[in-house]
């Protein structure tokens, strides 16, 4: 019988391992340079007269995930999101790294977007068309459950579009 129960579980780990990793896809790109990307954004939204949402976080992290999961599955959100705003998942990896060249450039990341390590992850950081920090989003704000309020994310977003801080 543990046999018989042990060959089931065998066979369906993989659909379940396969089921998660649909939910979760990875949504931010390792190879870029996180401040070159930025910039990158700053320039489009200038140029559209936008503003920028940083979404810093990575593919190591469940909620940052989630999150981007959350916002592509609802259509009201998207809207505001591609309305108002260049929105990018800006890899960061927190903690020590032995590679000299990362350290330098997790540093300047950290100075660039306002020292945003100093909360969890994701965490949103909200540019200006001028590429200025204008404000710094704790995602556990947005959270309910095991997931994400949609009021709450809808409130922010809308809270931070350049008609809303411009007045």
């Amino acid at each position: 019988m543990k046999k018989i129960i042990l060959a089931a579980i065998a066979l369906l780990l993989p659909f379940l391992a396969s089921a998660q990793n649909k939910k979760l896809e990875p949504v931010y790109d390792e190879t870029l340079n996180p401040l070159e990307q930025i910039e990158a954004a700053v320039a489009k939204a200038s140029a559209e007269g936008k503003f920028v949402v940083c979404q810093v976080g990575g593919n190591w992290c469940p909620w940052c995930l989630k999150f981007a999961a959350f916002v592509n599955a609802d259509a009201d959100i998207t809207k505001v999101i591609e309305d108002n705003f260049v929105f990018i998942h800006v890899n960061y990896k927190p903690g020590k790294t032995a590679d000299a060249a990362k350290a330098e450039q997790n540093k300047a990341l950290q100075k660039r977007l306002n020292n945003f390590g100093r909360f969890g992850y994701p965490v949103f950081v909200v540019l200006d068309g001028d590429g200025k920090v204008i404000h710094l989003q704790d995602s556990s704000y947005l959270e309910e459950g095991d997931g994400y309020s949609k009021a709450k994310v809808l409130s922010f977003f809308k809270h931070w579009t350049p008609s809303a801080v411009r007045g």
